[in-house]
Parts: structure tokens; sequence; C-alpha cells
């Protein structure tokens, strides 16, 4: 510690997390110790668009010893000159990082390992999310000292914000030498705000063990294990329709097992085809409708988590109002095959003679007894996904896909293995899950007979645009027919006014 400086903090968050009390308890703490200290901050422009960053500067002499001496502090930080950085997401510390904040000479960088997805990682259409561990060890090899846990967790766990906890990790970073101030004189601002001091302290204290226990340690390696993997799936079935769909995702990922067997007997690629096609089957089977939505926003832990995220306190009124736009296709998904197959044609002769997709826009206050008892409601239809039509087809595609890989395994393991994985692109809903559907049919129609390699390079092809280009470019250079063109109807409008 430099005593002719100001010791200087900057705190990245997410918006709603409490990151401006954070830097207010930080000053606080300062001016009840006799130390000068400033903050400012700037606002992101959304919840996960941008970070709100907060930067804070304490001298490390106090007033007195300064002498009537008065510290001149910066309003902003400046590159390499930070000696705390705290991150409540990790790749908001590896931002930090990138923009030069974290010197691996000064900072101490404290950051969650947690993960929340960018907009960018979500509109991505194959697997858009960067590598965590890839992460954490940029934040290592590029900090002095690094303190990384789940900060969401411990929330959680505390039932607070993760202001607190992150104020408690803060505090153990501090007996390493980072601030002058004991854990009594944190605890003691918190008591102060006389505002959910309970809850705090309780997320403070698990911040300050959990910190100091992962401070000059590194993550435990990751270990895939086939048996928990393939229990999750099994669970997630049998959440999404009933005990048998559960006990079919079995007896499909045991023909996995069995077309793996046959074509890997030693076991040498240690049993990744059932993985990896056991992970993508349980997140095809259970494909998103209206059903599944409608369950998912009545349950009771939705609305437990949106008060901890909108951090109401108990006694609180909390209004929840959720937007839905069903098209024909959400309906016809619920009608019986041939009912559903004649909706849905007699929605694309609309299409295609040039008028626009129907949908009925729905406002359904969740709060409100009328709201939620529509969306159990709908919730309650899963009875109808047996005798329906999307139902019907995905089981069919599903099918198609088992055979296909099945098949292969017969030849080539590699085959088999590419194939398995092609299930990958079947995701979204609405148009993006027809466009991946169509993608997914003509590799299957196309390539089944070619090399693991072809079949690859046209798999990560689908996945790395909306548009399809890259997945024609791919499939000419195969020699296989590329999609056929969609044809986009004209249509005219009428001139309402004159040119003059």
């Amino acid at each position: 510690m430099n005593m002719n400086q100001p010791i200087t903090i900057l705190i990245a968050g997410l918006g709603g997390e409490g990151g401006g009390v954070l830097a207010e308890w930080l000053v606080e703490l300062a001016i009840r110790g006799g130390h000068p200290a400033q903050a400012t901050s700037i606002p992101g422009v959304a919840q996960r668009t941008g970070a709100t960053t907060y930067y804070v500067e304490i001298h490390p002499q106090s007033l007195a010893a300064l002498g009537g001496r008065v510290p001149v502090m910066s309003l902003a930080p400046v590159p390499g000159c930070v000696d705390l950085m705290v991150a409540s997401e990790l790749l908001e510390a590896v931002r930090a990082i990138q923009n030069g904040f974290v010197s691996p000479e000064r900072t101490a960088l404290l950051t969650s390992s947690q993960r929340t997805l960018t907009t960018f990682e979500k509109l991505a259409p194959g697997d858009g999310r960067f590598d965590s561990e890839r992460l954490l060890q940029v934040a290592g090899s590029n900090s002095r000292q690094l303190a990384a846990f789940d900060v969401g967790a411990a929330t959680r766990e505390a039932g607070t914000v993760p202001s607190a906890v992150l104020c408690g990790a803060i505090a153990a970073v501090a007996a390493s030498g980072v601030l002058p101030f004991d854990r009594a004189a944190f605890e003691d601002v918190i008591r102060a705000s006389k505002r959910g001091v309970a809850a705090s302290l309780r997320g403070f204290a698990l911040g300050f063990e959990r910190c100091r226990a992962a401070l000059g340690t590194a993550p435990a390696p990751a270990v895939a294990v086939e048996p928990d993997l393939i229990a999750l799936g099994h669970a997630r079935v049998v959440e999404f329709q009933d005990a048998a769909y559960g006990e079919l995702y079995r007896q499909r990922v045991e023909r996995l097992r069995a077309a793996e067997r046959r074509a890997d007997p030693q076991g040498q690629h240690g049993g990744a085809l059932t993985r990896e096609g056991a992970r993508f089957l349980a997140l095809w089977m259970a494909f998103d409708d209206v059903v599944r939505v409608a369950d998912l926003k009545s349950r009771t832990g939705r609305f437990d988590r949106v008060r901890r995220e909108a951090g109401a306190q108990t006694g609180e009124i909390m209004r929840i109002a959720d937007h839905f736009k069903p098209g024909v296709t959400e309906f016809a998904g619920l009608l019986p095959e041939a009912l559903g197959q004649g909706l849905l044609a007699w929605e694309s002769r609309r299409r295609r003679d040039g008028k626009p997709s129907l949908a009925m826009p729905l406002k359904l206050r969740a709060d409100s007894i009328s709201g939620f008892l529509a969306l159990r409601l709908l919730a309650s239809l899963r009875w109808l996904r047996r005798r329906g039509q999307r139902y019907a087809e995905e089981q069919a595609l599903i099918e198609r896909w088992l055979v296909v890989v099945e098949t292969a395994a017969a030849n080539s393991w590699e085959t088999a293995f590419e194939l398995a994985l092609c299930a990958r692109l079947i995701k979204g809903y609405g148009a993006t899950n027809e466009r991946a559907k169509e993608n997914f049919r003509h590799i299957m129609n196309c390539l089944v007979s070619t090399d693991a390699g072809t079949i690859r390079r046209a798999r990560e092809a689908a996945l790395t645009d909306d548009s399809g280009s890259a997945l024609d470019a791919a499939m000419a250079q195969a020699g296989a027919p590329a999609r056929a063109v969609k044809a986009i109807p004209v249509r005219w409008m009428k001139r309402t006014g004159h040119r003059t």
C-alpha cells in the first residue's frame, strides 16, 4: 500500500444488484474511519448490454495524519492504476482486463465465477457462450491476486442481494492489506443502513467465508459423469410430460448406447456419442410450446425469483405482466395431426399470398387471479401434447435421427458421432425452430452417406449464421444440393399521397 496515493476500487455490476449501495458502504466505511473518500458511477444502458460501474477512491492516511492537507482524487479510473477490481459477473471482470484496468503487478481481482449470458451469446445460432474456464484463466494470469466464487449462489443462499455478498468478499480481500479496515468496521456500516440488515449481514458473512476460501485456490477440474447427465435429462423430460415420456427417453438413450458399443466395443472414445446424444435428446424431447411456457411462468419458484431479482421486500406489492403473441403454429401444435396440418397449410397459403402471419397479442397479469388462472389453465393442457400435431412431428423427426445414427454406427463411430451431434441444430421456437429443422432435414437428406468431416463442416456451417448462406456453401463444397430457394411474395402498397 502506497501511503501517499489513494486506494482505487473499481466495481462492475449489472443493473439491480445494489452496486450503488456497495459504493456508498465503502465511502461510509472510509468516512467513519476518518479517511478522505469519494465515489462516482456510470450507469449501464440495460440489464445485460452494459455494466453499471462504480469507482471509489479512499486515501490510506486519515485526515488527522494528513495534518490539514487535502488529497486530490480522480473522478474516473486510470488503466493500470486500479488496486481492487470487483465484478459481480465473470465476463465483466474480463472486460475490465481487456480495457486495461486490471494489472498483474498491482490489481487484486475479486469476481463471481457465475455467468449471466449477454445478448449476443443468446442470439448465436449455435453455442455462443464464452468458455468460463478460459475466462477464469485470463482473470488469474492478468491479476496480482484472484478470488473467484459463485456470488449468485451465495446471494440466493443468504436471501439477500449481491452487494452484501460482495461487501463481505471485499472485507476478506482487505485482510490481505488492500484496505486499512477490519471486518467489524464493515459490519458496523451495514448495521447503520437500518434496512434489510439481518439479510445483508448473512450475505456479508457468507461472502467473507467464500472469498477467503477462494483466495489462492484454483478451480476444481470439471468431471463429466454420464449417469448424472442422463439422470438430469430424464428429470427434465418427466417434468415436461410424464413418467412414460421419461421411460421413452431412457429407451432412446439405450439405443444410442447400444449403437456406440457396436461401433466402439473397446470404449476408446469414452462414451462420447451416448453422452452428447443423450444431452441433446433431452433438450429436443422437452421442446418449447405454449403449454410449457405457461407452466414455467406460473410456478411458485418463478414468483420467488422475480421478487428476489426486483429486490421486493416482505409485504411490498409486486406486479408481473406477461406478454404473449401465439400464432397459428402454436395453435396448430395442440390440434390433432390432420387438423393441425390443415391449419398450417392454410397459414402457408396466406403467407405465400403476401399476407402477414396471424398472431394474437395477449397481456396477462400473472399476479392477478384471472391472469394466474389463465396461465394454469393453459399449463394444464399437457395431456393434449400426445394428440397434437407438434408432438407427432417432433417424435417422427427424433426417430428418424436415431435410425440414421444407428445405421451409421454399423460402419463408423466418427460418422455416427457427427450425426448424433446434428441434434444440436434443433433449438428455439417459432421461426427459429422452423429454420433449424429445415437445416437439420437438409443435412439428413443429403449427407448421411458421406464422411464424418463433411457432416461436421455442414453442421458447423448451419450454426454459423441464420441466413443459411454458410450451410449452402458447405453443401456445395460437398457436392450436395443447396437448400431450396423460398419464394418471397412482393407486397404492393397503395400510395396514399401525390408527389409534388
